[in-house]
């Protein structure tokens, strides 16, 4: 069911609600991971404009892909994810964990490797396996809850993946090649939804985080100089 794919690893999920350049609420969703494996962009993070999921440890990618589906249909995210791990026979291998608009949920199995573990808050979820101590994730949680939910998702997700290296993060120090990955989906039509800077990967670095920033920070530059070269046109 699914491809089994062993990334160990850490990522946050994350459901805001804001004001869009109209003044009308809209709902974003985004997810955050690192890993010391090439390429985690490819297998993890899942989000659409109703919700966010990850999925890691023995990755089963249709967790993610069929977690999205039920959850545009209607069903919790954790009554979804429940039932899908529920027809997965390696369900003791997985950790999968997200949010939508009404809810989170966190899953590990028994056979993840440690430290493993999740924490759920207010609208996120962070969870991680293999990794230094349970003070990496508190510390992607910890930095995501107290950053201004006014600004752009991207790079706060960013500064909250930075902060759990920060701690130690994926325990695998021989490992050198590692990667990062976030996206980002909104309900709203504006520069934001638009999906420049959010929608990034850095496959194959030893500072997957830092050149994740940068890619971030050279893709919203470039937008704003092709925004004002366009007005200039018109």
């Amino acid at each position: 069911m699914g491809t089994s794919t062993g990334t160990m690893t850490f990522s946050i999920c994350v459901h805001e609600t804001y004001a869009d350049a109209a003044g009308e609420r809209t709902e974003r969703f985004g997810v955050a991971v690192t890993t010391r494996l090439p390429a985690v962009g490819s297998l993890c993070p899942y989000v659409s404009e109703h919700g966010a999921i990850a999925t890691q440890s023995m990755v089963n990618e249709r967790l993610g892909e069929k977690g999205l589906d039920y959850v545009a249909d209607g069903v919790a995210v954790g009554d979804a994810l429940e039932a899908l791990l529920n027809a997965d026979d390696g369900r003791p291998e997985r950790q999968v964990h997200g949010v939508d608009a009404e809810g989170t949920f966190a899953f590990s199995g028994a056979e993840c490797h440690g430290w493993y573990g999740a924490r759920e808050g207010e609208n996120y979820t962070v969870a991680g396996n293999l990794l230094a101590g349970a003070s990496v994730v508190d510390a992607v949680a910890d930095a995501y809850a107290s950053s201004d939910h006014t600004e752009a998702l991207a790079p706060r997700l960013i500064d909250a993946l930075a902060a759990g290296q920060a701690e130690g993060g994926d325990k695998r120090d021989a490992l050198t090649v590692q990667s990062a990955a976030l996206r980002v989906v909104t309900t709203a039509d504006d520069e934001e939804a638009g999906g420049y800077g959010n929608d990034l990967r850095v496959d194959a670095s030893e500072s997957p985080v830092r050149d994740l920033r940068e890619t971030y920070r050279s893709a919203t530059v470039e937008f704003a100089r092709a925004a004002e070269a366009y007005e200039r046109e018109e």
